[in-house]
């Protein structure tokens, strides 16, 4: 299952940078990761400074 980016996300762009399939974008308020390319590896949510990327 992909990962998720919840409300907590301050739009910083950190997880976009560290994902390695590029499958997180910038959306409307927060960033969003796009399920069908994540490889579920937990990149992001380890480069995450807020917590706000969930398994």
């Amino acid at each position: 299952m992909a990962h998720v980016i919840t409300d907590a996300c301050v739009s910083c762009g950190s997880c976009a940078g560290e994902c390695p399939v590029n499958a997180i974008s910038e959306g409307d308020g927060k960033y969003v990761i796009d399920a069908d390319a994540c490889i579920d590896c937990g990149t992001c949510a380890a480069a995450c400074p807020t917590g706000a990327i969930e398994a």
